[in-house]
């Protein structure tokens, strides 16, 4: 029971992008597209995607000392700024303007197979990968270069 709730929560997720058109990359690549041929419909699905989150997320707090199914909430903290942020966020939007996919939209379309998600899940896994072994080789490095 504990793995079939987020398993029909991601399922009734994948449904949601794909009934609101966040798995179709010319609409979202329309929705990025300012000075255009502007499509404003996905502006509405994220709208009311957050009014939802937004009134869930009042009343469960309000309601709830801990989730159903774990110990804790798990809240971000962190709320500084840094470069490390705004590059993270640019190469995100820079990707998403590019291919039309975010990583949850492209996941939830694997399924279609078709080449152009396919090559960008490839991708996106691939620099996932290369970020992590960026990070422990950047910890390595540092803790070397503290010993000397």
């Amino acid at each position: 029971m504990k793995l079939a709730i987020p398993f029909i929560a991601g399922l009734l997720f994948a449904v949601g992008l794909a009934f609101g058109g966040m798995t179709q990359p010319a609409k979202v690549v329309g929705f990025l597209d300012l000075f255009g041929d502007w499509d404003p419909s996905l502006a509405f699905v994220m709208g009311g995607a957050l009014a939802v989150n937004l009134a869930v997320y009042r009343f469960t707090r309000a309601k709830r000392e801990r989730p159903v199914l774990d110990e804790t909430f798990h809240l971000p903290t962190n709320t500084q700024i840094t470069a490390r942020l705004i590059i993270g966020s640019a190469l995100f939007g820079i990707g998403w303007g590019l291919s039309g996919f975010c990583p949850g939209p492209a996941l939830a379309s694997v399924v279609t197979g078709t080449a152009p998600v396919l090559v960008f899940v490839l991708f996106m896994g691939l620099g996932v990968y290369g970020h992590a072994l960026t990070q422990r080789f950047l910890a390595s490095s540092a803790t070397a270069g503290g010993d000397g």
